[in-house]
């Protein structure tokens, strides 16, 4: 193991000789109560995304041997809020500050370019019970104290933790590059989410959050729970990709049995 500051060179560059294939996903979490959005909060979760990813660049190139592939972390929060609009790997980008932090994340990955392929990873909601967007809400929900938040008709685009790491291996022995969509295949509402949510744990799912109280907690961090970005794994399934959860459902009763 090595432990050091990713988004500083170091000797920790000298690892890259010699493997097969990077992955970065490194970076700071977007949402993480009760920090807010300051000045200070944006500039530190884009060095943990934008550094780290230009260090991990500067090592591939300086490896001899380089390894053949780079996987780099991008997020669904590249498209904006785009309403109902069905969004594949192909769509423009947005214009919000997440959607210029995924721009700026993945041109940095893309300067390795001319060195080895670079797949990003665009990834969604990862559904997993021990943290991620699903934890803080299995608290509220099993207290009976959960809902939808904002107006419940924002598109949420999630994926089974198993399914996230399956599809990042596929990118890996399939050797892609370019965007790829790292979401399941059928995207639900807020709503929806919250009703599915609130059956597989037994209890109801009828107290809203509104966007008033979500903007006082959280500022403009809170436009992470009110962006609508219905996404769909276009490449993935195009190129054969099997996800063993598609369906919210069976998801979530698989992560809570």
């Amino acid at each position: 193991m090595v432990r050091a500051d990713p988004a500083a060179p170091g000797a920790w560059q000298t690892d890259m000789a010699g493997a097969e294939v990077v992955v970065n996903l490194a970076g700071e979490r977007i949402v993480d109560p009760p920090l807010r959005w300051t000045p200070e909060r944006k500039a530190r979760l884009t060095r943990s995304r934008v550094e780290v990813t230009r260090q991990v660049v500067a090592a591939i190139r300086a490896a001899s041997p380089r390894p053949t592939l780079l996987v780099s972390g991008s997020a669904i929060g590249y498209y904006g809020s785009r309403g109902s609009e069905v969004l594949e790997e192909s769509a423009a980008p947005g214009s919000d500050f997440l959607a210029s932090l995924a721009q700026e994340w993945e041109r940095a990955a893309l300067e390795a370019q001319d060195a080895v392929p670079v797949a990003r990873v665009r990834t969604g909601i990862v559904l997993g019970v021990e943290g991620g967007a699903l934890a803080p809400l299995l608290k509220l929900f099993r207290l009976g104290l959960g809902g939808p938040w904002g107006d419940g008709r924002q598109w949420w685009s999630w994926i089974h933790r198993h399914d996230a790491v399956a599809l990042l291996l596929f990118a890996i022995d399939g050797r892609l590059s370019g965007p790829v969509n790292l979401t399941a295949p059928n995207p639900v509402t807020v709503a929806q989410f919250a009703a599915a949510l609130g059956r597989a744990l037994d209890r109801p799912a009828i107290i809203p959050a509104p966007t008033f109280a979500l903007r006082i907690a959280l500022g403009e961090g809170a436009d992470t729970l009110l962006a609508s970005q219905r996404v769909l794994p276009a490449r993935a399934l195009e190129l054969g990709f099997r996800f063993r959860f598609p369906a919210l459902e069976a998801a979530l009763a698989d992560l809570l049995r």
